[in-house]
C-alpha cells in the first residue's frame, strides 16, 4: 500500500477512524457569573447534587471540594455546604462541565446509509425515527445527514441545545471520512483551507488530511463547520475527488468511535456538559 499525504500533514495507518464494520472499499463560551458562596442560599447542598449526578459518594464529593476540584459558575468552591440550583448553576469537575438535569437527554446514533434524517416519512422510507422508536419523549435530530451519508447524528429533547449546535454562528465543527476516487494532490489542503467557490458561495475547511490511499482510491478526513446541503460531497467533487462513501465521525467533542451501524448510545453527563459549554449554555 502506498500512502500519500500533503507535505505538512500526518498520514495515519490504514483504516484509522473507521468503525469495525466500515470496510475501506466501500467557543462560543457563555458569560460566566461569579458563584455566590453563601451556605444559606436557596437550593440543594452541592455535595448532594454531585452525588446524585454520579460524581461520587457525598464523602468523596466533599473531598473533591476540599481539593479545589469543583467550581460553580466558573468560580472554585472554597467552602463545604454550599447550596446550588441544579437547573441554573453551572457546575464543573476538574474544569469539565457536568449536566445535572434529568429531564434533558441527548443520544448519539450511528445512522446507516439509506436511512433518511426524519422522525417519520409519508412515503414509508426508513427513517431515524424508526431506529429511535419511543426511546425518549420529544426527541429531535440535530441537523441532518444525507440519505446516503452514514455516521454520527445527535438526537435530543433539549431544544436550545439542538438550536445552538445546528446554528452556523456557533461554528461547531463536524468531522467526516470520505472515500474518493483518484489521488489527492499534495497541496490540496492549502486550497481547501483557503476556500473553494461553489454555486451558492465559497466554503473553506477547518482541517483536511489524507488517511489512506489504495488501488486508485483515497480516504480523506474533512473538518468543517458548514451546514449547507451536500456540502462535503459538493466541495470534494469541485476539486476533482468524487465521493463514493461518506461518514460523519464527530460533532464537536462527541465522536462516533466504534459504534456499530444503527446503534444508539446515551451521552454521559460529562459529554453533555462539554457540549453545553461549547455553545455557551
Amino acid at each position: 500500500m502506498n500512502t500519500a499525504a500533503p507535505d505538512d500533514e500526518t498520514t495515519t495507518a490504514a483504516g484509522d477512524g473507521w468503525s469495525e464494520d466500515m470496510e475501506l472499499a466501500p467557543v462560543h463560551p457563555g458569560e460566566r457569573s461569579s458563584a455566590v458562596h453563601d451556605p444559606d442560599r436557596e437550593g440543594e447542598r452541592l455535595q448532594k447534587v454531585l452525588a446524585r449526578a454520579g460524581v461520587g459518594s457525598r464523602r468523596v464529593c466533599e473531598e473533591m471540594i476540599e481539593a479545589g476540584r469543583i467550581s460553580v459558575n466558573g468560580a472554585p468552591v472554597q467552602v463545604q455546604g454550599m447550596r446550588v440550583d441544579p437547573t441554573t448553576d453551572k457546575i464543573a469537575v476538574d474544569g469539565v462541565r457536568i449536566e445535572l438535569r434529568d429531564d434533558r437527554v441527548t443520544y448519539a446514533l450511528n445512522k446507516p446509509a439509506g436511512v433518511i434524517t426524519a422522525m417519520s416519512d409519508d412515503r414509508n422510507r426508513p427513517t431515524v425515527g424508526d431506529l429511535v422508536g419511543d426511546l425518549a419523549p420529544g426527541l429531535v435530530h440535530v441537523g441532518r445527514l444525507d440519505q446516503d451519508t452514514e455516521g454520527l447524528l445527535l438526537l435530543t429533547n433539549d431544544g436550545e441545545l439542538a438550536h445552538r449546535l445546528a446554528h452556523p454562528s456557533y461554528e461547531v465543527r463536524k468531522t467526516y471520512l470520505a472515500q474518493v476516487s483518484g489521488s489527492v494532490p499534495r497541496d490540496l489542503h492549502r486550497r481547501l483551507r483557503s476556500g473553494v467557490q461553489l454555486d451558492d458561495g465559497p466554503v473553506a475547511v477547518d482541517a483536511f488530511r489524507v488517511v489512506d490511499t489504495h488501488a486508485g482510491q483515497s480516504v480523506v478526513e474533512v473538518v468543517l463547520h458548514e451546514g449547507r446541503k451536500h456540502i462535503v460531497r459538493r466541495l470534494l467533487a469541485e476539486v476533482g475527488l468524487p465521493v463514493s462513501r461518506l461518514t460523519r465521525t464527530a460533532i464537536g467533542p462527541i465522536e462516533l468511535q466504534r459504534m456499530r451501524t444503527g446503534s444508539i448510545r446515551k451521552l454521559s453527563r460529562e459529554e453533555l456538559g462539554t457540549l453545553s459549554e461549547l455553545v455557551g449554555l
